[in-house]
């Protein structure tokens, strides 16, 4: 395929090349595709996360598979597939490399919210761009500001045209993509979403990016100065603040398939050290690690643990196929946050848990550098702090307990 140029070699931004992509059908095909992408993706895995190596090729296969438009909606071409499918092939894939899970995260977040608040000519060809394998990248949350929802970039209009101005960052997918999706203020103070294509005037991506997990998704930073958008490619963003949709909840779902991806990937290690490289504790008293009694419980307690979280994330899967059936109100959008947070609650913790608990059981030995085991932790910990799951629980508390609804917007 042919080598993207990034702002490594040149301060000109340079859009990737585009490759055609199947459009899929099934969810089983799509389950299909995801199992083929996480056998790909598992060479070199351990040598991507040290050295730091963007997964271009297996980003071009996600691309090329189809997997990236299974969410859009049947009414603009695409497959639809059900959120119980679209949330376990990010589980599949994460299982192997978290970081190639969390790449197209926000392209899917994207599309839901490009679901709920674009006008149907909008819909209509941004839809077709991701059929046709553009991808989505997120000019994400600004350093520095009080909190993700303080929007510090401006966009004006000048002479007839929109010019957006502003540094993002935590810009998941930005320098992968085709299109860049940033929010900006406009002169009123309202926020928009502009959707830009790469290699506009005035457009970096940065590979700056130096989390100590999820080390290979270049979530760094996009400048923006004075990059014109076109302004059809311009979406208001304040009228969705009085209208119940799902969107929030499709890209927590997405959130927690991750986490659930790396408590999958980090027990599989677990049972493999124990079985063949672990030593036994002397106490114990027993030929092979995987006889210690100890050792035995806590993997039967993160077993139960995991599939508790597995559940929850179907039945939250299933909650939103429900709601999103039919025409999309208040309660209806709350139940599906609430079952989207209860899920990720628990993914977070087994997440946390299972990549500890692997260093744990499988010894000193397990902190070698060439077995890679720390990089579940480390992915654990750094995707897991994209919101706080003590929130998770004070929303699912507040619901039960007082009726109360969540707050809208894309971390609940």
């Amino acid at each position: 395929m042919t080598s993207p140029i990034t702002l490594e070699d040149s301060d000109q931004d340079v859009a990737p090349a585009l490759h055609p992509a199947a459009v899929l059908s099934t969810d089983a095909e799509a389950l299909q595709a995801a199992h083929v992408l996480a056998d790909a993706a598992q060479a070199e895995v351990i040598l991507r996360d040290r050295e730091r190596r963007l997964p271009w090729e297996l980003v071009e296969r996600f691309t090329a598979s189809g997997l990236g438009s299974i969410a859009v909606p049947r009414a603009f071409g695409g497959p639809q597939l059900s959120y119980v499918t679209i949330a376990e092939v990010f589980r599949i894939i994460s299982a192997v490399d978290p970081a190639l899970g969390q790449i197209p995260q926000n392209q899917f977040g994207l599309l839901g919210l490009l679901q709920a608040g674009a006008n149907p000519e909008q819909q209509q060809r941004l839809f077709a761009s991701v059929l046709a394998g553009w991808r989505i990248g997120n000019g994400g949350p600004e350093r520095g500001s009080k909190h993700t929802l303080d929007i510090q970039a401006r966009l004006v209009k000048r002479d007839g045209r929109w010019l957006f101005s502003g540094e993002k960052f935590y810009s998941t997918g930005a320098l992968f993509a085709h299109w860049i999706a940033s929010k900006a203020l406009d002169e009123q103070g309202r926020p928009w979403l502009a959707l830009i294509q790469r290699g506009r005037a005035g457009l970096r991506i940065v590979n700056d990016w130096s989390g100590f997990g999820q080390r290979t998704t270049a979530s760094g930073t996009v400048l923006l100065n004075e990059v014109e958008v076109d302004e059809n490619n311009l979406i208001p963003l304040w009228p969705l603040a009085d209208k119940p949709s799902i969107q929030g909840a499709f890209s927590q779902l997405i959130q927690a398939a991750i986490d659930l991806g790396i408590a999958d990937g980090a027990l599989r290690d677990t049972l493999a050290f124990v079985r063949h490289k672990a030593r036994p504790w002397i106490d114990a008293k027993v030929e092979q690690a995987g006889d210690d009694p100890y050792v035995i419980a806590d993997v039967g307690r993160l077993q139960v643990e995991l599939h508790a979280a597995e559940a929850l994330l179907h039945k939250a899967g299933r909650v939103l196929d429900e709601v999103a059936a039919s025409a999309i109100i208040a309660d209806a959008a709350a139940r599906a946050s609430i079952a989207v947070a209860e899920a990720k609650a628990l993914t977070t913790e087994v997440s946390l848990q299972a990549s500890e608990k692997l260093l744990e059981l499988a010894g000193s030995r397990a902190t070698l550098a060439e077995f890679g085991l720390d990089r579940h932790w480390r992915n654990a910990r750094t995707h897991t702090l994209h919101d706080p799951v003590r929130w998770k629980y004070h929303a699912v508390g507040a619901w039960h307990l007082n009726q109360r609804h969540p707050a809208r917007h894309s971390w609940i």
